[in-house]
């Protein structure tokens, strides 16, 4: 199993697209108040930069691009980021690439100076919350002020120190 994690390409926008798109569906995230209505969606090369202290890594399984997560500062905060849109197909599920994806992002998000993280998501994606506790995000009662996804149900923080 061949895995290559790196840094998404405008070529590569409509492919991840339409994988964030269908494991939305999957997971019933369609619609208003969810990551795969978010307009960035049609284009996380433009998005996910440097510039802006971010960053949208793509995974590729055999030389198929089955999914991919990213990092960007939470509301223009200079310390509190947010770990977004890992999404996965199906077939690479279980193989530990959302971890290498999320860790990736993640040691971006110290190297940035961010000081926490913030994700937001939804009871139906065990798995996924799973990987986050593991990861060591902890569980929140209630959103963060400015939470843009109003139809997630599980909201979690990480100390990045």
């Amino acid at each position: 199993m061949a895995v290559l994690i790196e840094p998404i390409k405008a070529h590569q926008d409509d492919q991840i697209c339409k994988i964030i798109k269908a494991v939305g569906a999957e997971f019933g995230a369609i619609g208003e108040g969810f990551g795969p209505s978010d307009p960035e969606v049609l284009a996380m090369s433009q998005y996910y930069t440097a510039q802006n202290r971010s960053l949208y890594l793509v995974a590729s399984l055999n030389g198929k691009i089955v999914g991919g997560c990213g990092i960007a500062p939470f509301q223009g905060s200079n310390t509190v980021c947010e770990l977004k849109k890992l999404f996965l197909l199906e077939e690479s599920r279980g193989h530990g690439i959302g971890q290498a994806l999320s860790e990736q992002c993640l040691t971006y998000a110290k190297e940035q100076g961010f000081r926490e993280c913030y994700l937001d998501t939804l009871t139906s994606m065990k798995s996924a919350i799973r990987l986050y506790e593991k990861l060591g995000f902890a569980h929140l009662d209630q959103p963060l002020d400015g939470t843009e996804h109003s139809g997630c149900d599980v909201w979690m923080l990480k100390s990045l120190d």
